[in-house]
């Protein structure tokens, strides 16, 4: 196992295993997977059965789906991602029923998280061009969508059904009705929802329905905007309290949404998610997407990677957000390689905010507050909150409470962000008496910028101007001028300089648990509220990889229904092998949060152009079989792959066919382990089917990584006929370098096949370590 592998898998475990209890009879619940054909012949059901399992753990009594709470109570029993229920046990219990006949796995739970209008005319979606993206796929008409989410405010102008045919004749779910949202909410637009709480309530108790709603209905807003991102009906004029006007539409406007409500006020629990799962196979979706994220584990730990094959199985192309949690390395989760990874790019539009200090000089910031400016050519008092408060560290957050308003009173505060929410800094603020405010970004936040609504005049600034900040104010403190500042708002920016660049919260390879198959995959538009805010927009300009996922989500839709006959690593294919990696400058895209270059360990593949990937010319197809000797040659056991898979494996072939690089991926990573060797090598096997011109021939150029030898044989690929595969070979030589224990160093090339008309890029990415 590859030291990342490793380091990662030692991490999760460590966490697992202190989450699991306190001790060993504290009940918490569990996913059970069991073998669909080992039911005996004695129980009229599965469900007989399940129920006559967990009735000999133990003398506590057990409850089926919808009861109270209780140790052994089955919470969701599942049909379709695999075979099993979620159901609370002791963590004693888990372990007896692990070793009954027919139980495949026994998989402690997760709870995940959320990770939180310009974009179709960024990407070329919206444009004069007939033969469009848009044109041919007929806007993904008769396509269905399943978002895995918080739910849906169905009355939104996004979801409106005017002009669509009727609901598609194969279509199975159901709108289920509940608290605010009766079976009418549904139309030709927004054609099903379901809401899955038991989970939630099994670990949380009865939820609190004064502020959650016992239904479909979307009580924070993240997923009726993920929503309306990759599904969304035009809709003109729309704005956020005055900025980014225009027309909002999302990536496939006449595709079908189905939302799956699973997220609850304290997170998004697997018990629920997989349950979604279950119900969004069953009914017929076509694409699933997820902007959710947790631990990354071993894929037979993994319920989301388990429930993602199966779906990945039945020919639904899944897409889910890379995470939050850059810009840091090893943070990208969702790494298994049947799901679409996507990270997040800016997109060229802004909302600069400055401030203007009273030495003149200019800070910029970003923001979107659209409440009354402060008063023109007038300067405020200006503090750091840090050095104000009842303790410097909670009151240099902002945090509740912790502000003096007779420190405060009147005047501009500089906050640092971290811990509470930007919005929520805003409000202490304002509760305190002040004015306005300046949050500035931590050194790990870097210099990465986020636009939010706020409930008084506010700006977000990097780190660097937060020192810069800091010291004018500790300096003009000691003067005759105390420091003084306002906030400048100036409106929407676009045609920004450069675009896209990587978004500095979006979460970084290398792959935790592969790092041999690069994650992310592609990066797509990511920038895209308080109880106390009373204010109310129908649009809203929401940040995060949460956002980028649905964007390739919509993508994946309109591919499909332009190609129907696409499996969903074509689909991922020609989203990868035609994305670009150079911004509007024609440079390298640039890393939010250092201002320099960003790598293939930030983008993955690059940026989407969905244009270019209705016509790729060459794909990387995948079968299931494929994965499956994918996790033979990462060492599963066939117990654990068929956890993930529901298949048999003989992992013999597997093995004498190389090695878990040789995946047909459409990116190649190779990770070398140095140990004292000077040179190093490896291959990898790759096989493109032919999806442009019937006689057409490719030639290969390489960019090998910066002193490497790539060579690539053969080096043309002539095919006579669409759908022909032809395989080729590359070899990737290396010298060690000088690393000091536990290091690396990353490098990056590429290979591009092109016949004239097509360009179909592959990155290479090379890691080599010293281990410890």
């Amino acid at each position: 196992m590859a030291f990342y592998s490793f380091l990662f898998f030692f991490l999760s475990l460590l966490v697992n295993t202190l989450s699991v209890s306190s001790t060993v009879n504290d009940p918490r619940t569990f996913i059970v997977h069991v073998q669909r054909d080992a039911k005996p012949s004695v129980f009229p059901t599965h469900q007989h059965w399940y129920e006559s399992a967990l009735s000999s753990l133990s003398a506590d009594t057990y409850e089926l789906e919808g009861g109270g709470g209780g140790v052994n109570r089955i919470i969701h029993t599942y049909s379709n991602v695999f075979h099993g229920f979620s159901v609370k046990l002791s963590t004693l219990d888990a372990k007896k029923l692990e070793e009954f006949n027919g139980v495949l796995g026994v998989i402690p739970e997760q709870v995940r998280h959320v990770q939180t209008t310009r974009s179709p005319e960024f990407l070329g979606l919206i444009s004069s061009d007939s033969a469009g993206l848009l044109k041919e796929s007929d806007y993904g008409s008769d396509l269905v969508i399943g978002v895995i989410d918080t739910g849906i405010w169905p009355e939104r102008k996004s979801f409106d059904d005017r002009d669509l045919s009727p609901v598609p004749a194969k279509w199975k779910g159901e709108c289920v009705a509940g608290r605010d949202f009766p079976a009418t909410s549904c139309n030709r637009k927004l054609i099903g929802a379901r809401y899955f709480s038991s989970g939630y309530e099994a670990t949380n108790g009865k939820m609190n329905e004064s502020t959650e709603f016992r239904s479909p209905r979307d009580s924070d807003g993240h997923g009726t905007h993920t929503a309306s991102i990759a599904a969304g009906r035009y809709v003109f004029p729309a704005s956020t309290l005055g900025y980014a006007r225009g027309v909002a539409a999302g990536m496939a406007p006449k595709a079908r949404l189905a939302a799956y409500k699973v997220c609850w006020a304290s997170g998004c629990y697997d018990a629920d998610i997989l349950a979604a799962f279950d119900a969004a196979v069953a009914d017929g979706v076509h694409v699933i997407s997820l902007s959710v994220g947790g631990v990354v584990v071993p894929y037979n730990l993994d319920a989301i990677a388990i429930a993602a094959f199966a779906a990945n199985d039945a020919g639904i192309f899944v897409s889910a957000s890379a995470g939050n949690g850059g810009p840091g390395g090893l943070t990208v989760t969702n790494v298994a390689p049947w799901v679409t990874n996507v990270g997040a790019g800016t997109i060229d539009r802004d909302f600069p905010a400055d401030v203007k200090l009273g030495n003149g000089k200019i800070i910029p910031g970003v923001s979107i507050y659209g409440g009354p400016a402060l008063a023109p050519r007038r300067l405020y008092p200006l503090i750091y909150a840090g050095s104000e408060g009842s303790d410097g560290y909670s009151s240099s957050l902002c945090l509740e409470g912790s502000l003096n308003p007779k420190y405060v009173q009147g005047k501009i505060v500089l906050c640092d962000r971290g811990v509470n929410s930007r919005a929520a800094k805003g409000e202490v603020v304002k509760k305190a008496g002040g004015i306005g405010m300046i949050i500035a970004n931590g050194v790990f936040d870097g210099e990465g910028l986020v636009a939010d609504c706020h409930v008084l005049p506010a700006t977000a600034i990097g780190a660097s101007a937060g020192d810069e900040i800091r010291k004018y104010i500790s300096a003009a403190s000691k003067s005759k001028s105390p420091p003084t500042a306002t906030i400048l708002f100036r409106g929407t920016r676009l045609n920004v300089r450069p675009a896209p660049v990587v978004a500095s919260f979006s979460a970084r390879g290398p792959n935790p648990e592969t790092p041999e198959i690069l994650k992310p995959d592609i990066i797509a538009p990511g920038p895209s509220g308080l109880p106390s805010d009373e204010r109310k927009t129908e649009f809203n300009i929401l940040s995060g990889t949460s956002m980028a996922c649905p964007h390739v989500s919509g993508l994946g839709a309109l591919l499909k229904a332009a190609h129907p006959g696409w499996s969903p690593a074509a689909i991922r294919s020609a989203l990868m092998t035609t994305a670009y990696t150079v911004d509007n400058r024609g440079q390298i895209m640039m890393d939010e949060s250092t201002g320099n270059s960003s790598t293939a360990m930030d983008f993955g593949a690059g940026h989407v152009h969905p244009q270019k990937a209705m016509d790729p010319g060459l794909i990387y197809d995948l079968t299931s079989y494929d994965y499956v000797d994918f996790l033979c040659n990462s060492n599963y056991t066939t117990k654990n792959i068929r956890v993930v898979t529901r298949k048999y494996s003989d992992c013999s072939r597997a093995k004498r066919a190389g090695h878990v690089g040789n995946l047909n991926y459409p990116s190649l990573s190779a990770v070398f382990q140095q140990y004292g060797k000077h040179k190093l090598s490896t291959h990898f096997i790759r096989t493109v089917t032919n999806v442009g011109d019937p006689n057409s021939v490719y030639n290969v150029i390489v960019k090998p990584p910066r002193g490497m030898v790539v060579t690539v044989e053969p080096e043309k690929l002539a095919f006579r006929r669409v759908g022909q595969k032809l395989n080729f070979l590359v070899r990737v030589h290396a010298e060690a370098i000088k690393l000091s224990p536990g290091s690396s160093v990353v490098k990056s090339g590429s290979i591009v096949w092109s016949d004239g008309k097509h360009e179909v890029r592959s990155p290479i990415v090379v890691t080599m370590q010293e281990p410890l």
